[in-house]
């Protein structure tokens, strides 16, 4: 399907289709020779319309992006705050390169994951770098600020095993950014998730943050980290250490100060974007 876009006027068209449960949703490139297809993994409780800002400045500069929301997430059918595996946002993140790749053969193809998302991102480099030509990642959820203490960790595992679908976290997401008015349309967006966190959830994506931290040093492929120095929803120094871990030649972390946890929803992000679209053209060449 596609339809008419009045919020990106950079961008002549929107197609979105839904599919097995899953929506997709593709922004092309304004010109007609894409130079390469963007594809981006959103984060936890949210969904990918909230990136069409981002879209309209990589289309513009001859990128398109591509998307999808994640199971449990936005327009996509599962439960809503729960999964039974990790396993299920990597499956789906596969599908939709799958679906890329396929409408855009011999086309070089970046990674692009925000908050889980880049976790999701992370995990899926582990094992299938050599898919994509490059990898961007913002304020990865590789660490959390704030540590819960053994006996508490306990718990959730204890409940995960008793009782997988429990809910047992929400999260607080007024410091999504600097700006009130992005938080504000935050939590009235229908679209996102305002569901507590099950304890198989957690779990899940504690193992996930463990597993990337152990085997890091697998990725070599060129990796661009940004994070939120004043991020509180997921901590600046797991970035860091994702940097100083992995084995990539060609790595940059930048730790944007001040900024907090949607570097693409704060006030600096059209020099964001446009540092992004240089690190791409730069690794393109």
């Amino acid at each position: 399907m596609t339809i008419a876009s009045d919020k990106i006027s950079e961008s002549s068209e929107i197609h979105e289709s839904t599919d097995n449960g899953l929506y997709y949703r593709h922004w092309p490139a304004t010109d007609t020779s894409t130079k390469a297809v963007v594809l981006l993994v959103h984060g936890l409780g949210e969904h990918c319309q909230r990136y069409e800002h981002l879209a309209a400045h990589l289309n513009q500069a001859g990128y398109a992006l591509s998307s999808m929301d994640l199971p449990g997430h936005g327009k996509s059918n599962g439960i809503r705050g729960h999964i039974d595996s990790f396993d299920v946002f990597e499956n789906a993140t596969l599908e939709l390169y799958r679906r890329t790749q396929s409408n855009h053969p011999n086309t070089p193809i970046f990674l692009l994951g925000h908050s889980m998302g880049g976790l999701i991102a992370t995990r899926l480099l582990l094992n299938h770098q050599a898919k994509f030509d490059g990898a961007m990642l913002s304020g990865t959820a590789i660490q959390s600020p704030q540590e819960p203490p053994a006996w508490q960790v306990a718990i959730i595992n204890l409940v995960a095993k008793l009782f997988p679908k429990a809910k047992v976290l929400a999260l607080d997401a007024s410091a999504v950014s600097r700006d009130p008015t992005v938080v504000e349309k935050y939590m009235a967006d229908p679209l996102v998730s305002k569901e507590k966190l099950s304890a198989q959830f957690l779990v899940s994506m504690a193992n996930a943050m463990q597993q990337c931290k152990d085997n890091a040093a697998s990725i070599t492929l060129p990796l661009k980290i940004m994070h939120g120095s004043a991020d509180v929803m997921t901590a600046p120094s797991g970035s860091q250490v994702l940097h100083d871990t992995v084995s990539s030649s060609d790595k940059q972390i930048t730790i944007y100060q001040g900024l907090f946890h949607e570097i693409f929803n704060e006030p600096e992000s059209d020099t964001i974007f446009a540092e992004m679209v240089t690190w791409m053209d730069a690794t393109l060449s």
